[in-house]
């Protein structure tokens, strides 16, 4: 984790978010392994994890997952299927994200 991302996090008290983070990728991503981004309740985030379709998909997991109060879930971003294709995404890999909600 970078020094900002710990800055930030240090900076906020008694709220529940979630931390996705890449575990790996295959393929063309844009961004690689620990890249982490906070998500909100509310679906605000700090940081990026990619930006555009696939860090949509990544937001709406983690807000679904700190609504359902789980402490954690997996799950794998395609940027190669017929949705990126049609949006003209030009990566074509795919991540393993996880999803850890936290209470700090």
């Amino acid at each position: 984790m970078n020094r900002e991302f710990v800055e930030y996090l240090s900076a906020r008290q008694n709220e529940t978010l979630a931390v996705a983070t890449i575990l790996f990728t295959r393929g063309s991503t844009p961004r690689k392994a620990g890249t982490s981004m906070v998500v909100f309740p509310d679906g605000s985030i700090f940081g990026t994890i990619g930006g555009g379709r696939a860090e949509n998909e990544i937001r709406l997991s983690a807000v679904d997952s700190l609504k359902k109060k789980e402490t954690h879930r997996r799950i794998e971003v395609r940027l190669d299927d017929d949705a990126a294709v049609k949006e003209g995404m030009v990566c074509g890999g795919e991540m393993d994200v996880w999803i850890e909600t936290q209470n700090i």
